[in-house]
């Protein structure tokens, strides 16, 4: 059979397969078999499968916006080297379009982050500079201004925490997803605060179709947490794209809590996902007993395999 019937090299036909871009967003929306037991009939929590994006969390939207955006208007061009802090889902992210679309990237990451995260981002080319763990994101997005001052001709910095592009993303494709998804009948949307653009986009698209939508903003309850990829607002440096008008209420999580709910949603829902998913669940469900009736629907911001080596997983007894 000829290449042109099999769609094969030289062939005018239709090309087979996808660019693995192409490939961010549109995740879907999955219901709780067990978690929602005793909830009203009429009231439903659903979560936001964030972590079946390529680069296995909801940063990869961001991050394409931002390198595209950047593309677009001339600030990125070859020969210049991604640089940005991270605590972990955003360089992975940095790292894996980064390496598809041909750029060299720089990531300054805390010293503490998974070593399934250290391993990922190498794995994929990049090259990483440790801040000082006990300064958490803050101390990288220090080093990472630094290290753009003294060379700022080689470097591109997109920064994550004060892109527009960031929360635009997330206005433009995950506000649009949930109201397709549950055909506007959502009430409820619930996410972390870490950079703030899931929450302050995809909250500025529900609220633009429907202001009676309540958003509800996650935080850790104290500076010293173990929910990887949040923030505790009012003790770290405050991202330029975060805009309290935006949420209508914020609910404080403990790191136990947000463990002990990612525990139960791989064992009794199957679905292995992070902490930051855990705490933001543990938040939708008291939302939910609440209510009478309503649609809720959570981010799930990562997926799970990148936290054996945490307290998450290691070493703990089971629940």
């Amino acid at each position: 059979m000829s290449d042109r019937r099999q769609g094969g090299a030289g062939s005018s036909a239709a090309p087979i397969g996808e660019d693995l871009l192409a490939r961010i967003g549109g995740t879907p929306l999955l219901g709780l078999r067990r978690l929602g037991r005793g909830l009203a009939p009429d009231v439903a929590v659903y979560l936001k499968a964030e972590w079946l994006n390529p680069g296995g969390s909801v940063k990869d939207r961001p991050v394409l916006r931002m390198i595209e955006d950047a593309e677009r208007d001339g600030r990125l061009r070859r020969g210049k080297t991604l640089l940005d802090a991270t605590s972990g889902n955003a360089g992975i992210a940095y790292a894996m379009i980064g390496a598809a679309k041909g750029y060299p990237v720089t990531l300054v990451m805390p010293g503490h982050v998974s070593e399934e995260r250290k391993r990922t981002v190498a794995a994929f080319g990049a090259e990483v500079v440790y801040s000082d763990p006990l300064e958490g994101s803050d101390g990288a997005i220090l080093a990472a201004r630094d290290l753009e001052r003294a060379d700022p001709d080689r470097y591109f910095r997109p920064d994550q925490y004060a892109n527009p592009s960031n929360w635009r993303a997330h206005y433009d494709t995950t506000g649009p997803e949930i109201l397709t998804q549950t055909r506007g009948r959502i009430s409820h949307f619930v996410a972390g605060l870490g950079t703030s653009g899931t929450l302050v986009g995809t909250g500025r698209r529900l609220k633009e179709e429907n202001p009676k939508v309540e958003v509800v903003a996650v935080e850790p309850d104290e500076p010293a947490h173990g929910i990887e990829g949040l923030k505790h607002m009012a003790t770290a440096i405050r991202p330029a794209i975060y805009d309290e008008r935006v949420h209508d209420r914020k609910i404080a999580i403990r790191t136990e809590a947000a463990y002990a709910m990612t525990r139960r949603l791989a064992r009794e829902e199957g679905m292995f996902v992070g902490a930051s998913t855990g705490a933001a669940l543990v938040a939708a469900l008291a939302v939910a007993e609440t209510l009478r009736h309503g649609v809720v629907v959570a981010i799930g911001c990562d997926a799970g395999g990148r936290y054996f080596s945490t307290p998450l997983w290691s070493g703990r007894a089971p629940i």
